[in-house]
């Protein structure tokens, strides 16, 4: 498959990317404009475009059977471009003739008890709400996407690198716990279940989370 990966330099961008490529498929990886843009090497191929920008976007996923955007902000930057990119991928790809869109979302909506998303709960780190927050309403406009296939994918409350294990568990909307009530996924476990919806999709317009099995 052809695929285009947003946000394909970053932890677990990278992680997809790699997962990817080891299953045999066309790598293109968008390198933001502005930022510091590296030439990948082999088999990847690198372009440079703004996320926010719909004609940006439609020029760099042109062609693409897949896009996949791991877009969170660098260091200093607000988490309103996750925002911004996702009105630009969404407008960008019915631009560019790409009907599918595999998003890394984020754990903080997800629930941790009916009504209650694990964002909202006295234990979550104060530094990560604004991200949290724009993750959560990124989610709300996607489930405003009536013709796109969507599909949105919640890690685990702590993703970080790890093992590749190949395994994991996939839920709903509500927070995966093992038996001692962690949350919790190895980055490359991740990348594993991002890849298997992108080769066979079981989520189209929806949201999921996985976990560590």
């Amino acid at each position: 498959m052809r695929v285009v990966v947003f946000g394909g330099g970053g932890m677990i961008g990278s992680r997809i990317t790699s997962e990817l490529v080891h299953r045999g498929h066309t790598i293109r990886v968008v390198s933001q404009a502005g930022g510091k843009a590296q030439a990948p090497k082999p088999p990847l191929f690198g372009v440079v475009a703004e996320v926010t920008n719909p004609t940006s976007v439609a020029e760099a996923v042109r062609g693409a059977d897949v896009v996949i955007s791991a877009i969170g902000p660098r260091a200093g930057q607000s988490p309103e471009v996750i925002l911004g990119a996702t009105r630009g991928l969404l407008q960008g790809l019915r631009k560019g003739g790409v009907r599918r869109l595999v998003v890394v979302g984020g754990a903080g909506s997800l629930e941790v008890r009916p009504g209650v998303h694990l964002a909202d709960t006295p234990e979550f780190p104060k530094e990560w709400k604004p991200v949290a927050d724009a993750h959560r309403e990124a989610l709300s406009i996607y489930r405003e996407e009536p013709e796109l296939e969507w599909t949105v994918i919640s890690p685990a409350a702590v993703v970080e690198p790890g093992a590749r294990t190949g395994r994991y568990r996939a839920g709903g909307d509500q927070l995966l716990v093992d038996a001692n009530g962690v949350s919790r996924i190895s980055a490359e476990d991740y990348a594993v279940a991002v890849a298997d919806e992108v080769e066979t999709p079981r989520h189209v317009r929806r949201r999921f989370t996985v976990a560590s099995a």
